[in-house]
């Protein structure tokens, strides 16, 4: 009788990129800090150990766009592996963070050797393009409130394991304009009538109810 294979210890990705050798740094960055800016030679990849991250994009004529929402758990800076010589976005920090840059060279040799590892960032490459589909998506066709309260229901983890979670309590209406595309008054206009219906709560810091969803689920 053959004897049963030991099941695999489930994999984790932090424990790899701590074990990993050389061409690694762990940073800490202060809420509203620069990670890396657009225009800047692309050579290493990141990983947020903790706190948040969005990349934006400025046009030639100067009009800035928030392209991504990062947190936790999420890499970002990967199209040096794709061959990307320059960064296409600003990397800019929207808590204290922890974030361990990782050299394009480490990288490579990691995908090479650990089928896991490999595994997991393919995943990752996946997920992120199904996000961006779906941010273009709703640019296109959803009004600017059905958007603020996407990326409020986004900000609280709303879909993932658990209940969801506070946004961060420094978070800017400037800031959520920007990501909505919308105007900081058009911002204040919802997140008050948000309030009133009890889709959200200020306290100190900003907490978001799953019932939000009925402003995206409503015709």
């Amino acid at each position: 009788m053959t004897p049963k294979s030991k099941p695999k210890a489930p994999f984790d990705v932090k424990v790899l990129l701590t074990k990993a050798n050389g061409g690694k740094t762990i940073v800490s960055y202060r809420n509203n800090a620069n990670i890396f800016v657009q225009g800047e030679p692309a050579d290493a990849i990141f990983y947020i150990q903790k706190g948040r991250v969005k990349l934006t994009v400025v046009s030639k004529r100067g009009k800035e766009a928030v392209v991504a929402l990062l947190a936790e758990g999420d890499f970002f800076g990967e199209g040096c592996l794709a061959g990307q010589p320059m960064r296409m976005a600003t990397a800019v920090t929207l808590s204290n963070c922890s974030i361990m840059k990782l050299e394009k060279t480490g990288v490579v040799h990691l995908l090479h050797d650990e089928p896991a590892f490999s595994e997991m960032f393919v995943a990752h490459l996946l997920s992120r393009n199904i996000k961006i589909e779906e941010d273009l998506v709703d640019q296109l066709f959803n009004s600017s409130e059905k958007r603020l309260a996407r990326v409020l229901l986004l900000l609280a983890n709303f879909g993932k394991e658990g209940k969801p979670e506070e946004v961060i309590p420094k978070m800017s209406q400037e800031t959520l304009a920007e990501i909505v595309g919308t105007t900081r008054s058009r911002v204040s206009f919802f997140m008050n009538r948000f309030r009133k219906l009890g889709f959200i709560e200020y306290n100190g810091s900003l907490k978001i109810h799953s019932s939000l969803l009925n402003v995206i689920l409503h015709d």
